[in-house]
């Protein structure tokens, strides 16, 4: 890749906000085969794209858009479990898992929270949300 090439996909990648593909093509001018380029310097790891479904190496959905702009964006951890999803509503959920894949904690952008614990065995041993449930 040429030196002003290089330079104006690193633009790209520092100055673009989703809805990633729409912007690409509508805002930056792009081609679909360029897309790839910038959303994996984006995402900071190789991506697969399937229309508006934007793939990490391990096929789990990173990025979705839709064609009225909505979107949402999913963070995983290295066992696979999805840790962060946002959405341009400005919804959110965080989640925890213990070693086991048990989910221990999870939070919304609503305030609404949920922790739990689990036993060697699996199974859940105590509960608590914020509903005081």
């Amino acid at each position: 890749m040429n030196k002003k090439y290089e330079k104006y996909i690193n633009y790209i990648v520092n100055d673009i906000q989703a809805p990633y593909v729409i912007n690409m093509r509508d805002q930056y001018g792009l081609k679909d085969n360029e897309y790839n380029l910038v959303l994996s310097k984006l995402f900071n790891q190789p991506v697969s794209i399937k229309g508006k479904r934007v793939y990490n190496t391990n096929g789990k959905q990173i990025y979705f858009e839709r064609n009225d702009g909505f979107w949402v964006k999913s963070v995983y951890d290295t066992n696979g479990n999805n840790i962060y999803t946002e959405t341009s509503y400005g919804f959110w959920v965080k989640e925890e898992y213990d070693t086991n894949g048990n989910e221990i904690y999870y939070e919304n952008s609503d305030g609404y929270w949920i922790k739990r614990e689990y036993d060697t065995n699996g199974n859940e041993i105590y509960y608590e949300n914020s509903d005081g449930v």
